[in-house]
């Protein structure tokens, strides 16, 4: 499996590449079907997705019609949160699966810590990985307190932590990522370009204007750099191709230090951190 960028390593030397393609909120059918083709025809070979798009089956239609082998594809999917408890979310699992078309998923995440029952949840998550079910299991939106809980509880520990994360919540972050790094817990960043609320901001500008690069390729790079998988989302197949051209410079460490003081605790969507 290959693509733009290097590959991380997850626990059971399951390899993911560092760069994918988010659809939250791409349109089920046709948009979301040609932003996922684009983004293959561009060299991308990781499609992030989730029951709650909605659109799990546009997916698994565009990798297959891509002419790609199934296992050049890295698929990630997400339990949501109405399915969650052990026989619940077994049975999500295989209508994701269904719904994709693929007999195995390769990284398999709990969406959101719903409290009381995320335990028995993972129990299912653990099945699923040692019945071959899924590749990789992992978790979405966990905070410290709710990776402490699991960590007591669990046989299999999470291989991914996916979160919002961009030098504009990054520091506010940053108890979370240290503690994923110490335990091999991949970030994966979500909402890396601030969902756009941003991306007109004059300092990410002024980094890029030296390296010729936009806004948005300055906050994939900086995430890349960082050690995450980042998961730009875009429906634009020009921007779906120029969201992958980060590769051919790196941000000098007072461009990094320069994005990290744009820090402001910015949640664009769900905020995680008062979770119970």
């Amino acid at each position: 499996m290959s693509g733009p960028g290097d590959m991380v390593q997850l626990h059971g030397d399951v390899g993911i590449p560092q760069l994918g393609l988010g659809v939250y909120r791409s349109p089920a059918g046709t948009s979301t079907r040609r932003a996922v083709a684009a983004a293959l025809d561009a060299g991308y070979r990781h499609i992030d997705t989730a029951a709650i798009y909605h659109n799990e089956a546009d997916v698994g239609q565009a990798v297959r019609e891509s002419g790609l082998d199934r296992n050049e594809v890295f698929i990630t999917t997400k339990l949501w949160n109405d399915f969650h408890g052990y026989e619940a979310a077994l049975q999500a699992c295989k209508e994701s699966k269904a719904r994709l078309g693929v007999d195995q998923i390769d990284l398999y995440l709990i969406h959101w810590p719903v409290p009381n029952l995320r335990l028995d949840t993972w129990r299912a998550m653990e099945h699923l990985l040692e019945q071959g079910e899924v590749r990789s299991i992992g978790v979405s939106n966990y905070m410290v307190r709710h990776l402490d809980e699991l960590a007591a509880h669990a046989s299999h520990q999470p291989a991914v932590n996916q979160i919002e994360l961009s030098p504009y919540n990054y520091r506010s972050r940053r108890e979370v990522v240290e503690y994923c790094s110490e335990r091999t817990i991949v970030i994966e960043a979500y909402s890396p370009l601030t969902k756009g609320q941003r991306l007109s901001d004059r300092e990410l500008g002024t980094i890029g204007s030296p390296y010729g690069k936009t806004p948005a390729q300055v906050l994939i790079r900086w995430a890349i750099q960082k050690g995450f998988v980042v998961l730009p989302k875009s429906t634009n197949t020009y921007r779906i191709s120029q969201n992958a051209d980060v590769f051919d410079f790196a941000l000098s460490s007072e461009d990094l230090a320069r994005l990290e003081d744009l820090d402001e605790n910015l949640a664009t969507g769900w905020d995680p951190t008062g979770a119970p």
